[in-house]
């Protein structure tokens, strides 16, 4: 176990994590998030339909009150910036837990990433950090994250970050013409330790 000492813990090796704030400038952020319907078709089951300011506010009041963990993923701030963090690219959470359900320490992770920074690697070190929050600082003993078949690079991205596929539920989701599961995957704490030790973190 690492020495313990007084740490920023919102932060990880090329991102800055912060609140979701009562802004225009957030508000116009979660809008374009969730207007992103071609994101959106790959990991929520709602009914696509155009997104509205109003349903994307409800949205951000949700990240910022509701959620175990709500924060805005960002890329540092410029060097002479007095701001804690710089751009935002995405959104990154740990669902929340009803009260009568808290003694299991579970969670589940959502994360999205703005299309222009994509494929860049940022969603995975959101996640990886959304993780060591649970487990480290949040003291989760279990985290899922969830995706569909067809979204075949979601699926791949959680196998590769050492989550255990528990199942899949069957003709979940009515999409494009077809039916597709819902896959499930999930992490434990003792097996995070487990990935992150075999990368040479110090957990």
């Amino acid at each position: 176990m690492p020495e313990t000492r007084p740490f920023d813990p919102f932060r990880s090796a090329r991102l800055v994590y912060r609140a979701v704030n009562d802004t225009p400038a957030d508000e116009m952020f979660v809008h374009s998030i969730q207007r992103d319907a071609e994101a959106q078709s790959g990991s929520s089951y709602g009914l696509l339909r155009p997104e509205s300011v109003n349903a994307s506010n409800d949205i951000k009041r949700h990240i910022a009150e509701k959620c175990l963990l709500g924060a805005i993923v960002c890329l540092p701030p410029d060097g002479d910036s007095d701001d804690i963090a710089g751009e935002p690219i995405g959104i990154v959470c740990l669902k929340p837990v009803a009260p009568q359900h808290a003694h299991h320490r579970s969670s589940d992770i959502s994360i999205d990433i703005a299309r222009k920074y994509r494929g860049q690697g940022y969603g995975s070190e959101a996640i990886r950090w959304a993780l060591w929050y649970g487990f480290q600082i949040a003291g989760l003993h279990r985290i899922s994250i969830g995706t569909f078949s067809f979204n075949e690079g979601a699926v791949k991205l959680y196998a590769r970050l050492g989550f255990t596929e528990e199942g899949r539920q069957r003709d979940f989701m009515w999409f494009n013409g077809g039916w597709h599961d819902h896959v499930m995957f999930s992490m434990l704490e003792d097996e995070w330790r487990h990935v992150e030790k075999k990368a040479g973190m110090d957990v």
